[in-house]
């Protein structure tokens, strides 16, 4: 085969090879500050598919900010505590523990999950969830999933007062064992919504 034919064969065959892997890839092409997907790991693993869709505790239990102002808020380790002051593991756990207890003819141990200790231990309290002063108490450093740019004024009371569902936003976060970002957050996904609901498009209402 002729120098020249190969040449181009080979430069062909490079030029499919790019082609393909850019098609591959176009799929995963997102603008700058698109972070969907993201979903870090967490100092205690919460799980919303728990809370908010097995047990259907309402958003606003724990983001008591989103009805008043522009944050939800992360609930406080004090708002864990109204059920986990009692509830210190999942009930078939303690159900186990009573049954061997109940085997062995002796009084059930305290069953306590181990992401549920590293809630007391960041109070400072001890397995019998009382204030231990050996323990130091610290706070819980929760790592922000949703965020927006600080120029943007978004408000969380005028959508929950415009009965926009925390899910449009969020995604489904009652199925989720640890949070994602669900939508891009970006200004034209922002636009196209009010858009759609006939809401402002006054630039100073995100924008002040």
């Amino acid at each position: 085969m002729p120098r020249d034919t190969i040449r181009t064969v080979t430069l062909a065959c490079g030029l499919v090879l790019v082609l393909i892997s850019l098609g591959t890839r176009v799929g995963d092409m997102r603008l700058p500050g698109d972070h969907r997907g993201y979903s870090p790991v967490q100092p205690i693993a919460y799980s919303h598919r728990l809370h908010a869709g097995e047990l259907d505790i309402d958003c606003a239990y724990c983001h008591t900010g989103a009805a008043m102002g522009r944050h939800a808020g992360i609930p406080s380790a004090g708002v864990c505590m109204n059920c986990h002051q009692s509830v210190t593991a999942a009930r078939a756990d303690v159900l186990a523990e009573v049954e061997r207890a109940k085997a062995e003819d002796e009084k059930p141990r305290l069953v306590i999950a181990p992401e549920l200790r590293k809630l007391y231990r960041a109070l400072g309290l001890n397995d019998e969830r009382q204030r231990d002063p050996t323990l130091q108490p610290t706070p819980i450093e929760w790592v922000r999933v949703h965020r927006v740019p600080d120029f943007v004024a978004f408000d969380h009371s005028s959508h929950i007062a415009a009965d926009v569902a925390c899910q449009h936003c969020h995604g489904p976060v009652e199925s989720m064992d640890r949070v994602r970002q669900e939508s891009t957050l970006l200004m034209g996904w922002c636009v196209d919504c009010h858009r759609q609901n006939n809401a402002t498009l006054d630039c100073g209402a995100c924008h002040q």
